[in-house]
């Protein structure tokens, strides 16, 4: 499947994760939205900047948390299914 195809499938789900990361994090060129489609389910892979990965896990992991489960309300509008990975 080409990366097209993938930006196709959950349009929704990539703008919106990328749109709450963005709003997290200090170094906002830094931030970047992957997408693995060798597995059943797709995966978002999220890449920020070494000083901000905290603000975007949180404390206990709540935030990030929060950003998987709003992403993948988003996908649910898209008719996919989503796992958010975040990638050191």
């Amino acid at each position: 499947m080409s990366d097209a195809d993938t930006v196709e499938q959950a349009p929704t789900a990539q703008a919106v994760l990328a749109q709450v990361v963005k709003a997290l994090v200090q170094d906002v060129d830094a931030v970047r939205v992957d997408v693995d489609d060798s597995k059943q389910t797709l995966e978002l892979q999220v890449r920020v900047g070494p000083d901000d990965m905290g603000r975007v896990i949180g404390r206990r992991g709540r935030v990030a948390n929060a950003i998987r489960t709003l992403t993948r309300a988003a996908a649910a509008r898209d008719g996919v299914e989503v796992d958010i990975e975040f990638i050191d």
